[in-house]
């Protein structure tokens, strides 16, 4: 795997809910991620090794429709794993920024809260000193988001 980003999400746990609750709520989700305007395609297009050998992967982890427990458990961005040369970038997705919003709102939310998220990012490569060029890829993510869900 050469891409720099990756993608996943997870659905909250509420007991409230029913299955096919949890399916209605993925399904409208998954689209955006890897449906034919998904962001995922978009994001592969870059490559770990052009911007340098400390990072090979940043995985935006998109957690759908948490608990207000499980929001406390969540952090800002996970930790950096120099085994694995990885980072997880949790984004929160409920219905204020996402569900309630029309289909341009909805990737106005990613293009933000990705970009958002590279600033959390810069900070750990600082603070770690890694060789990532952020910059660099701070630009090109901008760039390869311009055109998001068009």
């Amino acid at each position: 795997m050469k891409n720099i980003f990756g993608c996943f999400f997870k659905v909250g746990f509420n007991p409230s809910l029913k299955p096919e609750d949890f399916e209605e709520i993925a399904h409208t989700f998954q689209p955006y991620i890897w449906g034919e305007k998904g962001i995922s395609d978009i994001l592969k297009t870059l490559e770990y090794y052009n911007y340098g050998k400390d990072l090979k992967l940043i995985l935006f982890e998109f957690n759908v429709n948490l608990t207000i427990a499980e929001l406390q458990l969540t952090k800002d961005i996970g930790s950096y794993r120099s085994k694995e040369k990885a980072i997880g970038i949790p984004i929160i997705v409920n219905d204020e920024n996402f569900f309630f919003k029309n289909e341009v709102e909805r990737y106005d939310f990613f293009k933000q809260s990705l970009n958002s998220k590279m600033v959390l990012l810069e900070n750990v490569i600082r603070k770690k000193k890694l060789d990532t060029n952020i910059i660099q890829l701070k630009a090109d993510l901008d760039n390869l988001t311009i055109g998001l869900g068009k």
